[in-house]
């Protein structure tokens, strides 16, 4: 009876011993293997969404939006209180194709402290990038880019963060661009342009 009875728990043990190794291994990480950073797209600049919005309800929300001279379909927005300039290109049928948003250091801050309807409203995109951010808050909030190129404007080196959203479908805008001053004695960069466009640039 004993022998029969040891041979049972043996048993039993080994059984055991084989069901926490196959648990183990299917609970063990995969250290090969790493999840896919997830992708972030981009729908807005400024609450206007390219290739969505047009020109009339940009007139609507923005009402100091004027043409740029001798650029038809262009028009511009000088938000002097935040020292950055709106940026609209238009189809021949007034949709708005492209929006930039361009830091104007020379800008005076006029007003900045009133309230009410007077007071200009913040131009960021739909998840609060804006500019004079950091280069960090880019990759925050829509991950590495799908390429990073220098650039320089006015002699000042810059770096190019180029994003492709066509992996989200035709119906949102295709690519964003974001234009940052170059690392600099330890000081990170800070954006000074966004691109959103409903086309390739």
């Amino acid at each position: 009876m004993k022998r029969v009875s040891t041979r049972f728990w043996l048993c039993a043990s080994a059984a055991t011993a084989s069901l926490i190794v196959v648990l183990n291994t299917h609970s063990a990480p995969q250290t090969g293997r790493q999840a896919a950073p997830k992708r972030t797209n981009e729908l807005t600049l400024a609450k206007l969404r390219p290739g969505m919005d047009s020109l009339r309800r940009a007139q609507r929300v923005y009402r100091r939006l004027e043409p740029q001279p001798n650029d038809k379909g262009a028009f511009v927005l000088h938000n002097m209180c935040y020292r950055n300039d709106l940026f609209l290109e238009t189809d021949s049928a007034g949709g708005i194709k492209t929006i930039r948003l361009a830091d104007n250091r020379s800008n005076a801050v006029v007003d900045c402290y009133e309230k009410g309807p007077t007071q200009p409203p913040l131009l960021a995109t739909g998840l609060g990038l804006t500019t004079f951010d950091s280069v960090s808050k880019v990759i925050a909030l829509y991950g590495e880019p799908d390429s990073r190129s220098p650039s320089t404007k006015n002699g000042q080196p810059l770096e190019l963060l180029y994003y492709a959203f066509d992996w989200a479908g035709p119906d949102v805008p295709q690519v964003m661009e974001v234009v940052c001053t170059a690392e600099k004695e330890g000081k990170p960069g800070q954006v000074v342009e966004i691109t959103l466009a409903a086309g390739s640039l």
